[in-house]
């Protein structure tokens, strides 16, 4: 049923760590054990566990921290980490174990049956989380495509008609239109207009010859 789940239960208990191995082993999950805060951490980066059952109180590091670490690693930030603890149970220690981003607290003390219960919950919203991760994934992805596509429709490409002498273009229903106007309709360019020099040149020249003209 769950054989595709790997789970890596942390404790310094040989006896809790043992029990809760063999619970989620029998039921298809792949299991691995941790019984320190440096093992829980090196283990998590070599095997990238779906799910990790922390003991808050731990010889080494205190389960809390190990959360912090690994939920501030890159790799591993969307592993499920379910804190567990039979004596920091209360809800302050509840909250500062959820503050650095515990997917979920445990009390000990309960039955075998509602530990599997309560991984089976957590497998479940994990599972809709990655799939809500994959499809924005997919959607980023689709924007992206749908934006270079974009892109390249408003890129002016091939041959382009246009007149010799008035430099208009001929468009796809055969209207001839002026240089700017089609530039503008086929692309996110706009035009600023101005005088070259040579044209400026120019029309002064014709300006003074028409202000000549006049004064005759």
């Amino acid at each position: 049923m769950c054989r595709e789940v790997k789970v890596l239960v942390t404790d310094d208990d040989p006896g809790v760590l043992r029990l809760s191995a063999s619970l989620l082993g029998r039921e298809g999950y792949e299991v691995y054990e941790a019984t320190t805060g440096k093992e829980c951490l090196e283990t998590a980066r070599a095997h990238h566990p779906d799910m990790i059952l922390l003991d808050v109180m731990l010889p080494d590091i205190t389960g809390v921290e190990v959360c912090r670490q690994i939920k501030a690693d890159q790799e591993l930030q969307d592993t499920f980490v379910i804190l567990v603890s039979g004596v920091r149970v209360s809800s302050e220690y509840q909250a500062d174990g959820l503050a650095v981003g515990a997917d979920g607290y445990i009390v000990k003390d309960i039955t075998n049956r509602e530990f599997l219960a309560r991984v089976d919950s957590m497998v479940r919203i994990k599972r809709m989380g990655d799939a809500l991760r994959a499809e924005k994934k997919e959607q980023e992805k689709l924007i992206s495509k749908l934006q270079e596509a974009l892109a390249e429709i408003r890129t002016l490409k091939g041959l382009i008609p246009i007149c010799a002498f008035c430099k208009k273009i001929r468009d796809d229903e055969g209207y001839w239109n002026q240089l700017e106007a089609y530039i503008c309709k086929h692309t996110d360019a706009s035009f600023t207009h101005g005088v070259c020099p040579e044209c400026a040149e120019s029309w002064k020249a014709e300006l003074a010859k028409t202000i000549k003209k006049k004064t005759r």
